[in-house]
């Protein structure tokens, strides 16, 4: 198996230090630790000569930097064409990474969503009235600007289609890329932080921190079961399912992301990320 991290920009020969103790994990188990160029990837410019030094013939997993689902796409045929197959294809990519790919399977377990294909605003107003009236979270098919909450997250009332769309004038602003189109996700009140679980062919394999509150501990009667047949129906091989708990203590599923571009929390060794990924 191989593990494929980005490189350090300034220094090629090693792995970009995000993913570094993760590339090292990965030898220590007995992994080959391929580099490629994720600039150049992100770009889908110079894709074979960015994937060049991934070893021919053999089956490999990515951990780095975000890719949109096209770029991935490029990535996947890049190394295909040698020989090299991803775990994860780009099928089961886009369907992890992008909220229309998942949201209908989870749809029991997340907030009820609308969202536009581009972002006209004639389509996003189809969606406000297709969420009805109320509190709205903005966000597109890949992520929200939640740190920018009151200007680029929060819609007050989706009934309010002018306020609504200056929420959304100020996130394609912010984000300056749309990915996809526009998504409103109905608010829900949670309560405490969101935990991060880790789900490797439908079964969840951990349970952590979420990335943004390393220090929050999920608490131990967090419950995965009920969400794995969900996953699992998915048929995805790597991902993450991120939860929090709702005011009336349901936990809910707050975003579904494709494991190999989900960052790992502080306290989440790496060896223990790379058990995780070896298959049993």
């Amino acid at each position: 198996m191989i593990l494929i991290v980005p490189h350090d920009v300034m220094r090629p020969r090693r792995p970009d230090e995000h993913f570094a103790a993760e590339a090292d994990a990965a030898r220590t188990a007995g992994w080959t630790v391929a580099l490629v160029d994720h600039d150049a990837l992100a770009a889908g410019e110079g894709v074979d000569r960015a994937t060049a030094r991934v070893p021919a013939g053999t089956d490999a997993v990515y951990r780095g930097w975000m890719l949109s689902s096209t770029r991935y796409a490029g990535f996947a045929d890049a190394l295909g064409a040698r020989g090299t197959v991803l775990r994860t294809d780009a099928a089961r990519y886009r369907r992890a990474h992008e909220l229309p790919g998942w949201y209908a399977a989870l749809a029991d377990v997340t907030p009820e969503t609308a969202w536009t294909v581009g972002t006209d605003r004639a389509d996003f107003e189809r969606a406000c009235r297709e969420l009805g009236a109320g509190p709205a979270v903005l966000r597109d098919y890949t992520k929200s600007m939640k740190h920018y909450w009151d200007e680029a997250a929060f819609v007050p009332d989706v009934a309010d289609p002018a306020a609504a769309w200056r929420v959304a004038s100020r996130f394609a602003e912010l984000r300056e890329h749309v990915e996809g189109g526009f998504a409103l996700r109905r608010f829900e009140r949670f309560v405490g932080a969101e935990a991060r679980s880790w789900w490797v062919d439908g079964t969840c394999r951990l349970v952590t921190a979420h990335p943004d509150t390393p220090d929050a501990a999920p608490p131990a009667d967090l419950e995965t079961r009920p969400f794995a047949p969900l996953v699992a129906g998915l048929d995805l091989a790597f991902v993450t399912l991120d939860l929090a708990l709702r005011a009336d203590g349901v936990w809910r599923v707050i975003e579904l992301g494709d494991g190999q571009v989900s960052d790992r929390p502080a306290g989440l060794a790496a060896d223990e990320l790379i058990g995780v990924l070896a298959r049993p």
